[in-house]
């Protein structure tokens, strides 16, 4: 009989979760959904990119993903491999004034997962228009998941709605 991977469950109840966030509740709206499997490097990857409702300045997208040595590991039941996945999320946000609103929300996210997450941010503006704002990509990465994480994902979810609040207000 099948037994899908680990990544596929945790697809699924992603999924499922923020689908009922956006039909159901009604607290995010969808805004786009990806699911590859590259053949080239034989790897998976889910992105799903949501707003709130009520405040539409900043993105988040969620994305799981799953290397050939996750998965072969799993498929092969490799003695001592924990299969799992990574797990990063990234948000799109409008800054004016860099150096305040980067360190802010620095300190914001860290205050969220109390530190427990790799926290980057990166700057991007058009090359010959006047750089009144930059968009700022902001990548949390957090430590690999697997299915003994699926009841913490709800909780996950609404530190990620959380942030989104947060970061609108920055």
């Amino acid at each position: 009989m099948y037994d899908p991977t680990v990544f596929e469950n945790l697809k699924v109840a992603f999924e499922n979760q923020l689908y009922d966030l956006d039909t159901i509740e009604g607290e995010i709206t969808m805004l786009g959904r990806s699911d590859v499997m590259d053949f080239a490097i034989l790897s998976r990857k889910l992105a799903i990119r949501f707003e709130l409702v009520e405040h539409q300045a900043v993105t988040a997208e969620i994305i799981l993903e799953a290397s050939l040595t996750d998965l072969a590991d799993e498929l092969l039941e490799n003695p001592g491999k924990n299969p799992s996945c990574s797990l990063t999320l990234r948000f799109h946000k409008r800054v004016q004034d860099v150096a305040e609103q980067c360190q802010r929300i620095d300190e914001a996210l860290n205050e969220i997962w109390e530190n427990e997450a790799e926290i980057a941010q990166t700057l991007h503006f058009t090359y010959g228009e006047a750089a009144s704002s930059y968009l700022d990509v902001i990548e949390v990465r957090f430590k690999k998941i697997n299915e003994d994480n699926m009841r913490e994902i709800p909780d996950f979810l609404q530190s990620v709605l959380i942030a989104l609040g947060v970061l609108n207000g920055i």
